[in-house]
Order: structure tokens, then C-alpha cells, then sequence
């Protein structure tokens, strides 16, 4: 996919203030520090459209991303960040609740590990729930760079027995920096989009 154009078009965190049209929407959700704005930025060819933090759990909004004013990805706040109050934990939950489950511009919801480590059982419990609610289950494992590609297909296994994903191409190894599976990963967005 030529990406022309990429802007940042609306801050939410309820119904009221999410875009008002029917562009069809893509949404990442992940653990706080897994690479969720890297992988945006790279995927649009920006540096720093989607707003990297050093600090885990700084993305407490939705974040609506236009791209080529035609479709959008849809960035949800970071789960499992765990300096975070209890209160606070609960309002992300409901604010990403509120959208998964009444934005009827989504199209999937794909899931952010980083494939260094064995998901989480929050990440187990995203996946079950994205599963739940019929979205085809993608997994990026982002930061495939950071380990050897001998180690590849060990860790895919980790996090498809981990999640209990019955097809191994739903996981697509990426990376944010090297640009690994850019393409691939392009084909499947392209396909729910259209």
C-alpha cells in the first residue's frame, strides 16, 4: 500500500468524541511496552505520528489515525502497565470496553505481543475476547529484530500455544525498525479494508 497521507484525527475516550463517519477502522490493542506506536509509525512511514513513550502505560485514550483519508488504525490504551491505580486500570478497561463493543467502523481488532516474551494471561484474555466477539485472531509479534532468526519459529510457538491459535499465519513476526513483514502484514490490512 502507497501511503500518501497519515494525520492523527480525534483523542477519545467515549462515543462522543470518536470520528463521525463510516471509514472502516483497524484496531491494535497490547500490553503497555510491547511497540503498539512503533509499529504504527512504521507501518505509515512516520516517526513519530503514533507518540512513542519511554514510560509503559502513557496512552491512557483512543487514538484515531486517518490514513489516506480512507481508512483508519485505531491505537487502544496499553493494558497490563502495573504502576497504574486500581481505578485507573478500570476506567482503560471500560474505555476500550466501550469501543470494541459499539464502534460498528471496526473491522478487526488484532492483537500486539512482543515476541521476546510468552504472552500474558491479560494477553491470553484479550486474544479469548477478540476471539469472542468473531475477529480473526492476528497476532504481531513486533521486535523480531532483537532475536536471532533461529529463534524464530520457537517463540511464534510460545505465543501460539500460549493463546491456543490454531493457524501459525496468523502470527506475523515484525519489525518496527527493520521493516521485516511490512508487505505482509500490508496484504492482510488490505484485505479487511476492502
Amino acid at each position: 500500500m502507497k501511503i500518501i497521507k497519515s494525520d492523527l484525527h480525534s483523542i477519545a475516550v467515549g462515543p462522543k468524541q470518536y470520528p463521525q463517519d463510516d471509514l472502516p477502522e483497524i484496531a491494535f490493542a497490547g500490553r503497555s511496552n510491547v511497540g503498539k506506536s512503533s509499529f504504527i509509525n512504521s507501518m505509515v512511514n512516520r516517526t513519530n505520528l503514533a507518540r512513542t513513550s519511554g514510560k509503559p502505560g502513557k496512552t491512557r485514550t483512543i487514538n484515531f489515525y486517518i490514513i489516506n483519508d480512507s481508512f483508519r488504525f485505531v491505537d487502544l490504551p496499553g493494558y497490563g502497565y502495573a504502576v497504574a491505580s486500581k481505578s485507573e486500570i478500570e476506567k482503560w478497561g471500560e474505555i476500550i470496553d466501550r469501543y470494541l463493543t459499539q464502534r460498528e467502523n471496526l473491522r478487526e481488532v488484532v492483537l500486539v505481543v512482543d515476541i521476546r516474551h510468552e504472552p500474558t494471561s491479560q494477553d491470553l484474555q484479550m486474544y479469548q475476547w477478540i476471539k469472542s466477539f468473531g475477529y480473526t485472531g492476528i497476532v504481531i509479534a513486533t521486535k523480531v529484530d532483537k532475536i536471532s532468526k533461529g529463534n524464530w519459529q520457537k517463540n511464534v510457538k510460545i505465543i501460539k500455544d500460549k493463546l491456543g491459535i490454531k493457524d501459525t499465519n496468523l502470527i506475523i513476526p515484525y519489525s518496527s525498525e527493520k521493516k521485516i513483514n511490512k508487505e505482509k502484514v500490508w496484504q492482510v490490512f488490505e484485505e479487511i479494508i476492502s
